[in-house]
Formats: C-alpha cells, sequence, structure tokens
C-alpha cells in the first residue's frame, strides 16, 4: 500500500485510536465543574489556552512546523515537495460554549491531525505544503480569524469576555497571551492569505439532516447562509385592565407581537414550499417586568434572525418583514420600533474545491450530500480573504452547543478520510 493506493478501512484501522486519545485528552482538560458534565474552553480563557497548548505540542509530535500568528492562532506545517506552491489548509476552533460539547470545532482540529499523520504513515510527500490551524475564540464571534484578517474592531477589544461588568476586556486577554491589539484591529491582514491554495473545515452538522440518513452521513456544504437580524422589535400599545376592556378597545402588545411570528412563520412555509432555501427564527419573545395575568400587556419585545444561501431571498424576507409590521399595526393599534437591521451576506463554498471532495468520498466509497451550514464558521472569513473554502459536515445526535453532543466515530473517520484523500489528490 502504497500513496493513494488505500481504501478507507485503512485509514480507520490506523487513525481511530490517535483521534479518540485526542478528544479523551481535551475533554479532561476541559471538562466543566461538577455537577456540570459537559466542557467549558471558552474563548481566551486559561482551558482554552491548556488545550491550544496540549494540540501544538500533538503537531510537534507529529514533525510539523508549529508557529503562532500575530493573532493568537497555531499552524502546524508539513512540508510539500514544491513549499512555493500555495498550501492546502484544513482545521478549525479550539474553544467552546460554556458547558458545551467536545467535537464542536475539535472535530476539524483532529481530522486535520489524523490527514498529517496518515500522510507520514504513508510515507507520502504532497505536492503542497499541507497546513493545520488551530484558531482561538470562535464561539465569541469568529474572533480569531477575524483576527487574521486585521478586522477586530473598537468595540470588540472592549467587549467583556466573563459574566458580569467587572470581567476582563478581549484587549486585556489579547495582551495578556502576547497578542497586540493593534495588529489584529488594523485592518491588515496578520496572514499571507495569498499562500494558501484553499481551506477546507470538517465540523460536526448542528443539526439532525445527517444523522436521520441511513448512508449519506457526511455532509459537503454548498455554502454559508447570511442572515438579518434584528435583536428587538419593539411592540408599544396601552397596559389596561385585564378583564375590563373589550377587544375592540384594546392595543395589545403580545398580541401583536404573536401575530407577526405567526405570519412569519406562514412566509417562510410559502417560500419553502417554491423550493427556497430559508429559515426564520423569533426566539425571544418578552414582555415587560411588570407584565402580569390580569393586565393587557403595553409592551412587548420580539427578536428575528433569518438566513438563506441567497441574497435575493434575504431581500425578499426583509421586504416582507416590513409589510407585515406595519399590517400588524393597523390591525391590532400598536406601534413597532426596531433596532437596526444586521445583515451578513451569504458565502458560497468553491465548486471545484467541493467536487474534489465527492470525487475522494466516490473513491472511498463513502455517501455524501450537499446541504448549506446556517451557522457561521471561521470558513467564512478565509472566504472574505479571497481563499476558495469547503466544508465537510459529520452527523451529529442531540444537537450541539450541550453537553449531549455526539459524534459516531465511523462517520467522523469517513470525514477525515475524505479530507486526507482530498489533501493528497489535490493537485492530480
Amino acid at each position: 500500500m502504497h500513496d493513494l493506493n488505500w481504501a478507507q478501512t485503512d485509514f480507520t484501522e490506523q487513525s481511530q485510536a490517535f483521534a479518540e486519545k485526542i478528544f479523551a485528552d481535551v475533554r479532561l482538560l476541559s471538562q466543566s465543574p461538577a455537577p456540570l458534565t459537559g466542557v467549558t474552553r471558552t474563548s481566551y480563557s486559561p482551558e482554552e489556552g491548556r488545550v491550544l497548548k496540549y494540540l501544538s505540542d500533538v503537531c510537534c509530535g507529529l514533525g510539523l512546523q508549529v508557529e503562532t500568528d500575530p493573532a493568537g492562532n497555531v499552524w502546524g506545517t508539513l512540508r510539500g515537495s514544491d513549499p512555493e506552491l500555495p498550501a492546502v489548509v484544513s482545521g478549525s476552533h479550539c474553544d467552546s460554549v460554556p458547558d458545551g460539547g467536545n467535537y464542536d470545532g475539535l472535530a476539524g482540529i483532529v481530522a486535520a491531525l489524523c490527514t498529517a499523520r496518515w500522510m507520514q504513515y504513508l510515507g507520502f510527500s504532497p505536492k503542497r505544503d499541507f497546513r493545520v490551524v488551530i484558531m482561538r475564540g470562535e464561539e465569541e464571534g469568529l474572533l480569531g480569524s477575524l483576527g487574521m484578517l486585521g478586522q477586530l474592531t473598537e468595540d470588540d477589544l472592549s467587549r467583556r469576555m466573563r459574566s458580569g461588568s467587572a470581567g476582563p476586556t478581549l484587549r486585556e486577554l489579547l495582551t495578556g497571551i502576547g497578542v497586540d491589539p493593534a495588529a489584529v484591529s488594523s485592518g491588515k491582514h496578520c496572514v499571507d492569505f495569498a499562500k494558501i491554495a484553499a481551506f477546507i473545515e470538517v465540523h460536526i452538522e448542528q443539526s439532525a439532516r445527517l444523522d436521520n440518513a441511513v448512508t449519506d452521513r457526511v455532509g459537503v456544504v454548498t455554502g454559508i447562509r447570511g442572515l438579518i437580524r434584528h435583536r428587538t422589535i419593539q411592540a408599544i400599545g396601552e397596559t389596561a385592565h385585564a378583564g375590563a376592556v373589550d377587544f375592540p378597545y384594546r392595543k395589545d402588545a403580545a398580541l401583536a407581537c404573536a401575530r407577526f411570528s405567526s405570519r412569519l412563520y406562514d412566509f417562510w412555509q410559502h417560500e419553502l414550499s417554491l423550493g427556497r432555501d430559508l429559515v426564520a427564527t423569533t426566539g425571544v419573545i418578552r414582555t415587560s417586568p411588570s407584565a402580569s395575568m390580569n393586565k393587557i400587556a403595553g409592551e412587548c419585545i420580539v427578536s428575528l434572525d433569518a438566513r438563506s444561501l441567497s441574497a435575493a431571498e434575504l431581500n425578499l424576507f426583509e421586504k416582507k418583514v416590513e409589510a407585515i409590521l406595519q399590517e400588524t399595526a393597523e390591525e391590532t393599534g400598536v406601534i413597532f420600533k426596531t433596532d437596526p437591521l444586521m445583515r451578513i451576506a451569504p458565502v458560497e463554498a468553491d465548486e471545484g474545491v467541493m467536487k474534489k471532495l465527492e470525487t475522494s468520498a466516490d473513491i472511498l466509497k463513502i455517501g455524501t450530500q450537499r446541504m448549506p451550514s446556517g451557522a457561521g464558521h471561521d470558513a467564512m472569513n478565509f472566504a472574505a480573504a479571497g481563499v476558495p473554502f469547503a466544508m465537510l459536515f459529520v452527523a451529529n445526535r442531540f444537537g450541539s452547543h450541550n453537553p449531549n453532543e455526539y459524534m459516531a466515530m465511523d462517520d467522523f473517520l469517513n470525514a477525515a478520510g475524505i479530507l486526507a484523500r482530498t489533501v493528497m489528490d489535490f493537485d492530480r
């Protein structure tokens, strides 16, 4: 068995124990305090730092050339036969949400490490450098990869990073690990993205589509959905006695928010019936602290988060939101006030890199399906720097951002095998 003459069973046999040890070690390094059962390695915390050091040591143990970029992310490089060519890069983030799951982010790093180790086991020298990247701070807004772009803002740097108003700022945490805040907010790239041919990120799926599939349990991501978001849409009505005011005379803010939400969901279902890509969520609905059972709500707040791979669909949805707000206000007598709309454009994965992944999967006899990513990922910032990107999703049970996050090793190793085959076969 030499070079590309290998099967997925060979990769699994050589990689499973290696991957399982890393997952177990990192879990121990970042176990949440009892009685919590998940992992806690929040952005730029000591726990994240310990995990970063451990993963750096794994890179060193594999003989990779290890360095830290000006934003605090770690890179491990396996040299290719022609280091002048732009490198293929793979990896993900090493932080987690508080009391989260162990595989979010970490799976992508371990898949990249398995790829480097497999090439060394085979004695295979890639034509291009293969670089493993271990990024920080993804869960707090893609901070590590934004830092590579020099795109952290003053608001980012001034943000308190721990619960409570007395927590350290991001600026203080970055300074504490040797990162110059001026460098990561200069507007200039801290990393030479022109030397990257492609970025491929393996990540657990954060939904249930793949886990419900019988065979095609690896996702080839077609793009990352853009979003429009209102954190607060405020309905202002009139507080009054619940028993005394008849329906025609009410200005019920809670009813107005409920109608708004219901009509948005009706429109969402209509768009889905036309085959359009859209998800919409009104995740927060709350009345004022003084609300009670026997009062008509004079104020209510609802949030809105809508996502799509299509910029045109997001534009259409934005207009529909405005129309529904106006219609609902006229019906209920309330006034709606909205905060400024937040907008993030959708990002398309590179078709050429996606096809390389699918070709590798076909060779290894691993079933895949194309699908969008609804969540944001560091890959977006590589795309913003002009780097072609693709992602592989691994089937995940019990959701994400919670301690019950679960990934079958066979599913993970299938995705890692596709990554390894693609890296080795990148220029063929």
